[in-house]
């Protein structure tokens, strides 16, 4: 990859309409060999997930004709890559953060991805990929490579996820306790990994990941703010905590790529919350 991490994360956006161009060769065994790492596929707190690439019809020459049930928003997808997952509450963050550092890696392997977690027939993956008990598919993302004329349908879809309009950090993070705003220039020098939590996909663009900035900035707490009757989570699982292991993807990344060392914690620091849909997650101390 020519690019960095967090041009990656910049420059990553769902993409729903792909050319009619078969994925190469390379870029295949590139991710075949991705997943077979196992590495790779470990969450924060060494949790697992699998992953599965299945060939849309045409997009290979064992490629399976899979529905997508997506109600025509997908258009010549090539490819899928396929998340299983055990349905608990830390499995569904985990796998959050496993199949977006993948989506990230097929971004900059120059495939176009969309995370598609509610519109999209279970069934037909199932039988390709057999969860054992317990296990679901909470998100797939298509691939391919995108169009280079963006279809009204693509843009259409943008404007009603509002996915240009990110939240600003105003409504996102704060300093030492839920009682005082963080500003960017008092978040020192991880100013640019908590913008690229930002920037960060989530299921209708919600961006339910709140962060507290500790006082000594030495750890930054991060909350769930569950929307009310989100109509993501009902499909058996909270798809929400899907997106706190985005977020949690992206600031690791951001700071490896930054050169700020930490590991990842699950101890509440206590601080109280803003309200009662909001919950304690993860926090990242630096190290």
């Amino acid at each position: 990859m020519d690019m960095t991490v967090m041009d990656i994360i910049e420059k990553r956006k769902s993409v729903r309409t792909y050319e009619t161009t078969p994925i190469g060769e390379k870029v295949h065994a590139a991710i075949m060999d991705y997943l077979r790492q196992e590495e790779n596929l470990r969450g924060p707190f060494g949790g697992t997930a699998g992953v599965e690439w299945v060939w849309a019809k045409g997009g290979g020459e064992d490629s399976k004709a899979i529905k997508l049930g997506a109600y025509g928003v997908i258009q010549n997808p090539q490819a899928y890559l396929v998340g299983v997952v055990t349905n608990d509450r830390k499995a569904l963050l985990e796998f959050g953060y496993i199949f977006h550092k993948l989506i990230l890696y097929a971004t900059g392997l120059g495939l176009g991805t969309c995370w598609i977690g509610g519109t999209f027939n279970r069934r037909s993956f199932t039988r390709e990929l057999a969860p054992k008990p317990g296990e679901i598919i909470p998100c797939i993302t298509p691939l391919g490579y995108p169009r280079e004329k963006q279809r009204l349908l693509d843009a259409t879809m943008r404007y009603v996820v509002k996915a240009d309009q990110k939240k600003p950090w105003r409504d996102l993070y704060y300093d030492a306790s839920f009682e005082h705003l963080l500003a960017p220039g008092d978040a020192g020098s991880l100013a640019a990994a908590l913008e690229m939590v930002r920037l960060g996909p989530s299921a209708s663009n919600k961006q339910p990941w709140r962060a507290v900035l500790s006082a000594d900035r030495q750890e930054i707490h991060f909350y769930l703010q569950h929307t009310p009757n989100y109509s993501g989570n009902k499909l058996g699982f909270e798809m929400q905590r899907i997106d706190i292991g985005i977020a949690a993807c992206n600031f690791e990344l951001a700071c490896k790529e930054l050169g700020i060392p930490g590991v990842w914690t699950m101890r509440d620091p206590q601080l109280g919350v803003i309200d009662q849909h909001t919950e304690y997650m993860l926090s990242y101390k630096l190290s």
